[in-house]
């Protein structure tokens, strides 16, 4: 059995040291010409770790970034909101770490290529179309610095992993992105270590503005300073949207953030300090009937793109690809290990996107807000108890997968 992949991200990678991992073999072929350190910070759940840790890359990527400590919710004024512990310190088995996205991606591509091989990973293929029948599939792709059109190439099975804007799933089911007027800016920025140096900090709400900042890399200057990775959003009536991954102009939103300067931190100044800033608007799709059609199938982001909020969709993605390499190593018709990967699969991942958009994480940031009329408070509990926000916190790590207890079942 063959298998094609379309996508060299996160999800495609995973997959195919998944199916490597089970005797399956698979090549990924990737759209961008060569693969670069780009990109801002990302955070890796414990049940993400859990699944890197099974690949045998758990240890490398703690190393490569920051293990978080600790969740804290701000209001917009620098009160504490709520606090709470996180990773091992919460009691989980595995991790929770906050890494440059650029490590992690390398990480992924050097270990496809000394498992799999260099040619594992196939780049500047830009995949326009899939063909398929009895016998197997077809993929039609052209080179993207040229243009030119290549040879279509044979497979049993093709997965498209080609992300949000996916052509496979453009070519499948032709529907769009669903854009509500939120747009983010990101960035990363040295600093000086913020409270613990292991905090994950969410201040503030979509409502009013909203930022993220948590640590990505230790000490990268030798003065001590920690690479911090920041991404503000906030709502607005507005068509608008931004683009992927282009230079952000930080005139569009940093009058939101300027009066953010509280005892332990000047919001606006570490923003003012990035490194560079991108801009990303925050979209996500309405949850499909179906991923699978035949031969081809969907994962990550092309089969359900969520709302970046939670920190989880690397982690549904990496899921994906180990459930879909299980149904593989099956045997029989692989048609049918397909079907089996969307029953285990399509659903879960249909809710968490049902949460994302409607009581996310920073949900409690939005309670808090609401009911203390945007105002800063001298007692919270006059409002609502700490168990309340435990409670709003717990209930989203149950929907997104990653309650202790669901993270300890694996």
């Amino acid at each position: 059995m063959t298998i094609t992949i379309i996508g060299g991200g996160i999800c495609g990678l995973t997959l195919a040291l998944n199916l490597h991992a089970r005797g399956i073999a698979c090549r990924v072929f990737e759209a961008a010409p060569e693969l670069k350190e780009l990109g801002v910070g990302i955070t890796l759940l414990p049940h993400a770790m859990r699944e890197f840790t099974a690949l045998g890359l758990g240890e490398e990527l703690l190393a490569a970034g920051i293990e978080n400590a600790e969740s804290c919710f701000f209001n917009r004024f620098g009160q504490l909101i709520y606090q709470e512990p996180r990773g091992k310190r919460a009691g989980y088995q595995f991790p929770e770490v906050g890494i440059h996205r650029a490590r992690l991606h390398l990480a992924l591509y050097r270990a496809v290529q000394q498992r799999i091989g260099r040619d594992g990973v196939v780049t500047d293929r830009q995949c326009v179309g899939v063909e398929q029948d009895e016998r197997g599939a077809r993929v039609l792709f052209r080179e993207t610095s040229s243009g030119q059109t290549l040879p279509p190439v044979a497979a049993e099975i093709v997965v498209a992993c080609d992300g949000v804007n996916s052509s496979v799933r453009r070519q499948l089911v032709g529907d769009g992105v669903v854009f509500t007027g939120i747009n983010t800016w990101r960035g990363v920025t040295r600093h000086k270590p913020i409270l613990t140096g292991r905090s994950y900090l969410r201040i503030g709400s979509i409502l009013t503005g909203k930022i993220v900042i948590y640590p990505i890399a230790d000490d990268i200057d030798g003065a001590g300073n920690q690479l911090i990775n920041w991404t503000t959003e906030f709502k607005r009536d507005t068509p608008s949207m931004n683009d992927w991954n282009k230079p952000g102009d930080l005139a569009d939103f940093i009058a939101v953030y300027e009066s953010w300067r509280f005892d332990w931190l000047d919001v606006a100044d570490l923003i003012r300090k990035a490194d560079f800033i991108l801009e990303y608007p925050m979209v996500d799709k309405d949850p499909l009937a179906r991923w699978t059609f035949g031969r081809v199938t969907l994962a990550g982001d092309a089969a359900h793109p969520m709302y970046p909020r939670g920190s989880n969709g690397s982690a549904q993605a990496v899921i994906d690809a180990r459930v879909l390499a299980e149904c593989l190593a099956q045997g029989g018709d692989p048609r049918d290990a397909l079907k089996a990967y969307e029953a285990a699969r399509r659903e879960v991942t249909a809710e968490v996107v049902r949460t994302n958009r409607e009581h996310p994480p920073d949900f409690i940031n939005i309670k808090v807000e609401e009911l203390t009329g945007d105002r800063p408070f001298d007692n919270l509990d006059d409002f609502i108890t700490q168990d309340e926000l435990r409670a709003l916190s717990d209930d989203y790590k149950r929907v997104a997968g990653f309650a202790l207890s669901d993270v300890r079942r694996g």
